[in-house]
């Protein structure tokens, strides 16, 4: 098998050797170690329930890359560097296979005499944390209650030993092992949450999409990293946490699930899948319609904040959706104008959005967080209703938001989070069925100001009679 294409190490590092070998390969090498001074072992269930879940999905194609393992070889050993993590947890669930021909013969003898070779050859390193134990204790279990199943079958085996595969590379001095392993990560691989997506929905392109993947992820390759961070975090993460009554404070690595849903290709064609596929397909019908050349009106898909996510080329669609749309709102609503195009605000919308953009104290790290609350809600209402009633909804919206920073003298990231939670204006939104629904809500009465250089927000709760 070819090399893969392995980045040149960083001045002074030696050169190294890279291969890409099975699953089967990887561990039948009894020279495996796992080294003393390795971080403990923290995969839970969902890592292992995620990492089934792939060999699922991918189980018909002819092989399916784990990702990059680094070794110091020294002395006839292999120390990982790096990979233990997922290393561990491969050992765990040939352990369960092996446990399992025993209990249950297997049908084909070749996949027999693998298990029973992998049992002589493979290693059983000891762990000295306490962490460690109990991670690989409780993933034993979960890797066994996988494997038992009826439905993972021979052939799910043959695709875990034979055709998921792992990129090694091999380092002769630990010092120039870990020098590549940080050179690597100087590269980009400790990954922020926004690439880890880019990362799995690329894979998850269908066959059918294949031809489409450079034009659709243009937009992501020329978007501003960070602001690609912020999109994610500030207001995709928060708004589908809150609307699922959910708390959303950091967007880490293992909040990536949230952005994850379906690939139409491959899910079964369960009931709530039909109105996601019919839509996909419908939009894509009626943009190759030759009328489309004349009228130069493509229908773009009918996305939602907290509808399920249609992996591959529809997230990244998703995603440049709401780059154009959350920029729009946000920047309408900085320069106080009416959003969207809609008819002049009235009420006492307007000068609310004069307000929150003018006032001194806007800037001071508690007035942001509550702007974002009002921001986030802002945005999710047009996103389920559009204009309608925006000026009631902006009123209502600001109410509820800045009673936060009246009745709080400092505002951390926390008060913002349960201010949301306590009274989720979100789930009313998701519940809601037309504007008057979220509009008609009743708000409670601040009876006192705790916060100090906001006596225009105070003046605006008082005008509207929300201030006693």
């Amino acid at each position: 098998m070819t090399s893969p294409v392995i980045p040149s190490p960083a001045p002074g590092v030696a050169e190294l050797t890279s291969r890409i070998i099975s699953v089967r390969e990887l561990l039948s090498d009894s020279s495996l170690a796992i080294p003393q001074y390795q971080r403990p072992y923290k995969w839970t269930g969902r890592n292992i329930n995620q990492l089934f879940s792939d060999v699922a999905v991918h189980k018909d194609k002819s092989s399916y890359r784990l990702g990059t393992i680094v070794f110091h070889e020294h002395e006839g050993r292999k120390d990982i560097v790096d990979g233990q993590q997922r290393t561990i947890s491969l050992l765990l669930a040939v352990c369960a296979l092996i446990k399992r021909r025993k209990e249950k013969e297997l049908d084909r003898k070749d996949l027999r005499e693998q298990l029973v070779e992998l049992e002589r050859r493979m290693v059983n390193p000891a762990f000295e944390s306490e962490i460690s134990k109990i991670n690989i204790h409780n993933n034993y279990l979960e890797v066994s209650r996988i494997v038992s199943r009826s439905d993972f079958t021979e052939e799910h085996i043959d695709f875990l030993l034979n055709k998921c595969h792992v990129v090694t590379v091999a380092l002769n001095d630990v010092s120039e092992a870990f020098q590549f392993f940080d050179s690597q990560n100087a590269r980009g691989r400790d990954l922020e949450p926004h690439d880890l997506l880019k990362a799995y929905h690329l894979r998850e392109f269908s066959a059918s999409d294949e031809p489409l993947k450079a034009r659709t992820v243009a937009r992501w390759e020329n978007s501003d990293t960070q602001e690609l961070a912020a999109l994610f975090s500030e207001y995709l993460y928060r708004i589908r946490n809150w609307s699922r009554g959910a708390s959303a404070r950091y967007f880490g690595k293992n909040d990536t699930g949230l952005f994850k849903g379906v690939n139409i290709e491959t899910i079964a064609s369960y009931p709530y899948v039909e109105q996601l596929r019919v839509a996909h397909h419908f939009v894509d019908h009626y943009n190759a319609q030759y009328e489309r050349k004349i009228d130069g009106r493509p229908l773009g898909f009918p996305f939602h904040l907290d509808q399920m996510v249609i992996n591959g080329r529809r997230f990244f669609e998703m995603t440049s959706h709401y780059q154009e749309k959350v920029q729009r709102i946000r920047d309408e609503s900085r320069q106080g104008r009416a959003l969207g195009g809609s008819a002049a605000l009235d009420g006492y919308a307007g000068r609310i959005l004069e307000t929150i953009n003018t006032y001194p104290a806007r800037t001071r790290t508690g007035d942001c967080y509550v702007r974002a609350i009002f921001d986030c809600l802002v945005i999710y209402y047009i996103d389920k209703f559009g204009h309608a009633e925006i000026s009631r909804a902006i009123e209502k919206i600001f109410i509820w938001a800045y009673s936060l920073r009246l009745q709080m003298q400092v505002v951390q990231l926390a008060s913002m989070d349960n201010h949301v939670l306590e009274n989720n204006l979100f789930c009313q939104i998701k519940e809601a069925t037309r504007p008057a629904d979220f509009i008609n809500l009743s708000l409670p009465v601040i009876t006192g100001n705790r916060s100090t250089k906001t006596e225009e927000i105070e003046t605006l709760f008082r005008d509207m009679k929300y201030y006693e």
